[in-house]
């Protein structure tokens, strides 16, 4: 067959337009359509890049640079009766554009291997899965895609990684398994079929060999070996050795490197064709079975089978690929009507304020749904913490004067939320004050308070009772202030957790006003703040009010009460040597065992006490002592140790925990939906838009719009284009 019959034949040239109206529909701005193509695979020098370059129809690697690639090359062949020379243009690395033409076409596989080893370079590895695009277009080439995948190899070359064979075999493995894609396997003819070192990656993917043309190449090689027409037939049957359904090829192709021009290389392969049906016709006794085996001897026989085979398939997908372009299309419509509506809405105030509005709404019910809490809420066990984890989240972490791993509320290991964590942090502050102890007191803070008490005018209490109770008030302030302040801020910590939760809920992770403001970054910013601010308010008025419940505890005019609520004094035991005797009308104050470190050891007796003793007359009562409003320091602390006690427990027993729900919770409910749309709305139409719009948005969705409406175009038609192919085929 002569070059104008193997490339520009009638049946050719319609085949030609069709695949160019086909390549159209597939490629038109990078849409992936399940359309037939060829991946070429194969061992190392089995003759995939020179088969390609008959495909293309000039040969692009004169001097046989080591293309070597260990990237695929996908090949995008563009029948163009106008370009009499081929132009070949790379595409962009990171980008759908293509470069300028390579001029000669003779430079290909240079510009293919730089490319190659830039990106090697840059991503330090020796293998890439990601694939250089050539777009040839040419009068001599059929619209094809054809996919050059690197060679298998079994030893990586010097400077190579250990792993490069593995890497290239699961990269050619992959370009292979999509079920839409033509194996071309070659295996050079001089090898058995029985000793094939890669039939077993083409078992892998395509089991049945159903989408596998298995090619004998540099079958001129082979030709010598044959001398009668048994052996030929044997080789050509692979009988034994393939499935049935394998009819393998068999394509020589020139040898000679230094064809001058592609018109001489595309007339080199028709006479290799020629000459090796010549071969077998006249130089093998008996010649082969030409009925059988003839129309797979030769390249021209295989580019025909394999136009035929995609024209089928082609045929056979239109349906399917007709239908996959209308849904595209309705895609892109949807889209484009999204991108247009976004764009809009940036410039739609009341829009936004809509939404907005909605969201906050929705913010702020979901909030008080989380600290309500219910079965239907969130998983405690994604989104709940532990103690510990709550006390590592929060800045006081700590419970002043307190040991805080003696500190263990009730459930504390539990993941809780919302309205169970509040209650469990209320649990462990009242935890933490009964801990609480009264602090040892010095000796001569107890002496100051006695002579100050004793040198004030008036009645009232005795001078003890009196300094007991100012013991016990000041260390109630000095200790529980700041347990209570501790307490504001680990309620406060509770409830802005609560508003993570509610964030994270499926409420505000879908429907339509979410999905309109999800992009604005500056606007959720803004509501997380104004929730920060607010809970920051309610946490300073709730330092305010314990802080004033302490006060009132504290104060002088809460002493009856707090009197008349503690146990009734057992009498002291007199002692004679004590330096501290009550007068004889003073009520003794109570005692009870002490601490050790409460204890007071009395001191001797000093010689002025002794000898105003000795003076006294016998059968006279004995006369007080000089500081007849003193008492036992050990007296006057277990006093104001009573004292504090029922001070704490009028705190944080009582008043606190009903302070700490109402300060906190009440307002919350009340006042977060008011709050929160006041902080977001109450402001300029301009400022409320500086949260919707930054800087060259508008431009940048403007971009995207135009982008999506030349697409749309596209599509349109190209299934305008492909329902004429389908037609056609």
């Amino acid at each position: 067959m002569d070059d104008d019959m193997l490339f520009n034949s009638p049946d050719s040239k319609i085949r030609y337009e069709a695949y160019t109206r086909l390549q159209a529909a597939c490629s038109a701005f990078g849409e992936e359509l399940p359309i037939p193509e060829i991946v070429a695979i194969g061992g190392q020098s089995d003759g995939k890049s020179s088969l390609l370059e008959a495909f293309l129809g000039f040969r692009f690697n004169v001097r046989e640079v080591e293309m070597g690639t260990r990237r695929p090359l996908i090949v995008q062949m563009v029948h163009d009766p106008s370009a009499d020379t081929p132009r070949c243009r790379l595409q962009e690395e990171h980008s759908e554009e293509y470069g300028p033409p390579i001029v000669p076409e003779t430079a290909v596989a240079d510009a293919v291997k730089s490319r190659t080893e830039a990106h090697l370079r840059q991503t330090g590895g020796t293998v890439s899965a990601k694939p250089i695009v050539m777009r040839a277009e040419y009068a001599y080439c059929p619209n094809l895609t054809i996919i050059d995948t690197p060679g298998f190899i079994l030893k990586a070359r010097e400077g190579e990684g250990d792993t490069t064979p593995n890497d290239i075999l699961s990269m050619v493995k992959q370009q292979a398994a999509p079920g839409h894609r033509l194996i071309l396997f070659l295996q050079q003819s001089s090898v058995e079929w029985c000793s094939s070192l890669w039939m077993h990656v083409v078992q892998e993917v395509d089991p049945d060999f159903q989408r596998t043309v298995v090619v004998a190449s540099k079958f001129d090689n082979r030709l010598k070996e044959f001398a009668e027409r048994w052996e030929v037939d044997r080789y050509l049957s692979a009988a034994g050795y393939l499935s049935a359904n394998v009819k393998p090829f068999f394509v020589a192709l020139p040898k000679e490197r230094t064809v001058s021009s592609s018109a001489a290389w595309r007339a080199s392969i028709a006479e290799v064709d020629a000459a090796t049906l010549r071969c077998l016709r006249e130089q093998v006794a008996g010649g082969f079975d030409e009925e059988r085996f003839g129309a797979r001897i030769g390249f021209g026989n295989l580019k025909r089978f394999l136009e035929g085979e995609l024209a089928r398939r082609y045929r056979d997908a239109a349906p399917a690929t007709l239908a996959l372009l209308a849904e595209r299309c309705g895609g892109a419509r949807g889209e484009l009507a999204a991108a247009q509506a976004h764009l809009h809405a940036l410039t739609d105030v009341p829009t936004l304020r809509r939404d907005a509005m909605r969201h906050v709404a929705a913010m702020a019910a979901d909030v008080a749904g989380v600290l309500a809490g219910g079965a239907a809420g969130p998983d405690p066990a994604v989104h709940g913490l532990t103690t510990a984890e709550e006390r590592a989240t929060c800045s006081a972490s700590q419970w002043p004067g307190v040991a805080t791993e003696e500190v263990v509320p009730p459930h504390a290991d539990l993941r809780l939320y919302g309205a169970a964590a509040f209650e469990r942090c209320l649990q462990e502050f009242q935890k933490a004050t009964k801990i609480l102890g009264f602090p040892p007191v010095a000796r001569e803070r107890v002496a100051s308070l006695l002579l100050a008490e004793g040198m004030r005018a008036g009645g009232g209490p005795p001078a003890a009772a009196r300094a007991a109770a100012e013991l016990a008030r000041a260390a109630a302030r000095a200790l529980l202030a700041p347990l209570l302040g501790t307490a504001c801020s680990r309620l406060a910590a509770c409830l802005r957790r609560a508003f993570e939760v509610a964030a994270e809920g499926p409420s505000l992770t879908s429907g339509g006003a979410a999905e309109a403001l999800r992009p604005y970054v500056a606007f959720h910013a803004e509501l997380r703040t104004a929730f920060q601010h607010f809970v920051g308010r309610l946490e300073a008025q709730c330092r305010e009010l314990v802080a004033h419940h302490l006060e009132t505890a504290t104060s002088v005019w809460s002493a009856a009460d707090l009197a008349a609520a503690l146990p009734a004094p057992e009498p002291a035991a007199e002692d004679a040597q004590s330096e501290n005797i009550p007068p004889a009308t003073e009520p003794q104050l109570a005692r009870s065992p002490l601490r050790e470190s409460q204890m007071s050891v009395p001191e001797t007796p000093s010689p002025h006490f002794l000898a105003q003793k000795r003076r006294a007359p016998a059968g006279k009562p004995r006369a007080a002592p000089s500081h007849q409003d003193g008492g036992s320091h050990a007296a006057i602390c277990q006093a104001a140790e009573r004292q504090f006690r029922a001070i704490r427990e009028a705190v944080a027993a009582r008043a606190a925990p009903a302070t700490l729900k109402a300060a906190f919770l009440e307002p919350l409910a009340r006042d977060l939906p008011a709050e929160l749309a006041m902080h977001v709305f109450a402001r300029t139409d301009a400022d409320f838009m500086g949260l919707f719009v930054a800087s060259g948005a508008v431009a940048v969705l403007e971009a995207k719009r135009d982008a999506l409406a030349r697409r749309l175009d596209g599509l349109l038609r190209c299934k305008d284009e492909f329902a004429e192919l389908a037609r056609c085929l």
